[in-house]
């Protein structure tokens, strides 16, 4: 008992705020994430929480961070990542991310299988993401299965994890017309019965546990997992690019009653104007512009223009490896036409509405999260160094397995002369 006793104090240590050192950076330009810049600010945190944010003073005993001709914003959040889950892309024994078990796809949930000692997770964080949103693959079925939204602190999951699940997650497309059969409309068919299925399952469990009610095309593991959509507590997140693909996910959602996110939408600027009237929220990579028989309209103004038309826009990188590069997606649209403060918001504020955490997370207020960023310059530029990365008021460690591999390699040892000719 005494060990059990003596692991779970360690645990608790270290998912607990520095010693509740209460830490002030000043002098700093703050973007908050609320529209408002505030030149020569400070933001000041204790246990983990926000508690002052303006021209207010240092309280007596903080560490303070002199952030004066510096950038501070709130940490980045990447939308669709695989980080966790994915550890060699090329390596099959370390994917976690989807399941070929056709009977608990909906059931599926990427949590169990997240790995919070990944060398990822350190890599993605010291470029200033300081949280994600893990989502399973597409496997076997059209409902890949369920997302998580996590922290990047490396703390214990029972921690880091902020919703889970935080979406229920599906595809449609070329790769939902294969796994339906072939065609675009099976695919949306088998979405309608499997929310038919769920909505007369929850309606009639009784029935169906004794016996007494029909047979469903899903598994009861799967009706149990899509009780929350159905009911309206989760979105469902579906994967598709073609313009056409995307409408008839808008008005599925509108038919069956459930709130969805369009991840991927290559083309979403082609049907901008009929995503702002649906209010479908809309996540994209900005660097997409490689076409394909799936989205032959794919245009690096993708994100500038669905902004313009007033559709809630954030981004992803959609990747394990490269979640790092999200900063670089960003300047991206910013360099195509999207207002340097829509972007910052695509990457914080915005998805954090998305996925229900901006009572913690998202924007520089007080009573939020300490998820901060301290960078050099201009964040969207590649020459910008991140100078400082706290996740809820704790300091991040810039240590990761790239920075050790560039320590050990720099300095080569002289090679051997080559032999005489």
């Amino acid at each position: 008992m005494r060990i059990v006793r003596l692991f779970s104090a360690a645990l608790l240590a270290a998912a607990a705020p520095a010693a509740a050192q209460t830490v002030a950076i000043t002098n700093a330009k703050l973007y908050t994430g609320t529209g408002t810049v505030i030149d020569g600010g400070t933001v000041v945190f204790r246990d983990g929480r926000i508690t002052a944010v303006g021209a207010v003073g240092v309280p007596a005993g903080a560490r303070v961070i002199d952030a004066a001709g510096k950038v501070v914003t709130p940490g980045f959040l990447d939308s669709s990542t695989q980080v966790g889950v994915v550890e060699i892309g090329q390596y099959e024994e370390t994917r976690d991310e989807a399941t070929a078990d056709d009977r608990i796809t909906a059931a599926f949930n990427v949590a169990d299988g997240i790995n919070p000692r990944s060398t990822l997770i350190p890599v993605t964080r010291v470029e200033g993401i300081t949280r994600v949103v893990v989502a399973p693959g597409s496997g076997s079925s059209l409902i890949a299965g369920q997302g998580v939204l996590m922290d990047l602190s490396g703390d214990p999951l029972s921690v880091t994890l902020h919703r889970n699940p935080v979406a229920m997650f599906a595809v449609l497309g070329e790769t939902g017309a294969a796994l339906a059969g072939g065609a675009r409309s099976a695919a949306l068919l088998r979405l309608r019965e499997a929310l038919q299925d769920a909505r007369d399952y929850l309606a009639n469990r009784e029935a169906f546990e004794t016996n007494r009610r029909r047979d469903y095309a899903i598994s009861r593991l799967d009706l149990e997992a899509l009780a929350p959509l159905v009911r309206g507590e989760l979105p469902l997140a579906v994967r598709a690019d073609r313009a056409s693909d995307l409408l008839a996910a808008a008005r599925f959602a509108q038919e069956s009653g459930v709130r969805i996110v369009l991840l991927g939408a290559a083309e979403g600027w082609m049907v901008a104007g009929e995503l702002a009237r649906a209010g479908v929220a809309v996540v994209i990579n900005p660097m997409q512009n490689l076409p394909g028989f799936d989205n032959l309209g794919a245009t690096l103004e993708n994100a500038a223009r669905l902004h313009a038309a007033g559709v809630t826009v954030a981004f992803a990188t959609f990747d394990a490896h490269n979640s790092r590069n999200l900063k670089q997606a960003a300047g991206n649209a910013v360099a195509y036409g999207m207002p340097w403060e829509a972007a910052l918001r695509a990457v914080t504020a915005t998805p954090a509405r998305i996925w229900g955490v901006a009572d913690r997370f998202g924007t520089i207020e007080v009573g939020k999260d300490a998820d901060l960023v301290v960078w050099s310059g201009d964040p969207f530029e590649l020459s910008t160094a991140v100078e400082h990365v706290f996740i809820r008021g704790r300091e991040m460690p810039k240590d990761n397995r790239q920075r050790e591999l560039f320590q050990r390699y720099r300095a080569r040892e002289a090679l051997p002369q080559a032999y005489d000719h």
